[in-house]
């Protein structure tokens, strides 16, 4: 069930999976300083147990135009207040260093536009499913701005530097076709079937260890700030560990008695 209408960020559980609504359509669903509280609110709703998937999703016709340039930069006389800036600027990162590391997958669910702030949101995610109607861009160049939500140096770890200097230098937007060959979507989807194919997403993920898919989770991104023997060495003792909870028996027990595992998480 969806909360209250008003609310800048609507919660609901599908399934396995708590979906956190950006909802204020409007405004092509742009950032507000009540949008990050409501972001933090729906990770503390996402340590649920039962929850084993979070899903960021749009309202509207968009997915998210970046932050709202109108109400979240402090202004007089038509001057930038730099404190109420920064504050802004500090909680948004705050939130996406958050969504970031999660132990839980995290899903973008991409319709229409994700750009600026919105595209640096869907950078916090671990898969990425876009509509075909789907388009991505840097834009901060178009208003003389700076990426301050991590995306100069988060995206060009998932299209590249090249890339992500065109998004950035240039302002314009990229069809999500255009980037499907890239490592910012996971599936490019058609219209229509987003919801439906994330869905799916989520049920082929729920079925696993959440002790399990946390630590493979942790293995891939701790990994990629380490060396190749470092980051070995760390997979074989987090192996090692992982041996000794419940979900590893449960497995090894499943597949010797031909029964589809039950894990619990622990």
């Amino acid at each position: 069930m969806l909360t209250e209408t008003d609310s800048p960020i609507r919660t609901e559980r599908r399934g396995a999976a708590l979906w956190l609504w950006l909802n204020r359509p409007h405004a092509l669903n742009s950032l507000t300083l009540p949008m990050v509280r409501g972001l933090h609110q729906g990770l503390d709703l996402a340590a649920d147990p039962e929850v084993r998937v979070v899903v960021i999703a749009g309202q509207g016709r968009a997915f998210c135009a970046g932050a709202d340039l109108t109400q979240v930069l402090g202004r007089v006389g038509g001057e930038a207040e730099p404190a109420a800036e920064d504050d802004f600027l500090q909680q948004v990162g705050a939130a996406f260093d958050r969504l970031e590391a999660f132990s839980k997958p995290v899903i973008a669910a991409v319709h229409g536009l994700a750009v600026a702030g919105g595209l640096e949101l869907v950078l916090c995610c671990d898969l990425v499913v876009a509509s075909r109607s789907a388009s991505f861009g840097d834009a901060h160049a178009n208003y003389g701005l700076l990426p301050a939500g991590g995306g100069s140096i988060r995206l060009p770890r998932r299209v590249g530097p090249a890339r992500a200097k065109h998004l950035m230098f240039t302002g314009a937007t990229m069809a999500a076709e255009d980037l499907a060959g890239t490592d910012l979507i996971t599936a490019l989807v058609r219209n229509g079937q987003l919801t439906s194919e994330v869905d799916n997403l989520v049920a082929a993920i729920a079925g696993k260890s959440p002790v399990g898919i946390a630590a493979m989770k942790a293995l891939v991104d701790d990994g990629l700030q380490l060396t190749r023997e470092a980051g070995l060495r760390m997979e074989r003792q987090r192996a090692a560990a992982h041996t000794r909870t419940r979900d590893f028996g449960e497995g090894l027990s499943a597949f010797t008695e031909k029964r589809t595992p039950k894990f619990t998480g622990q």
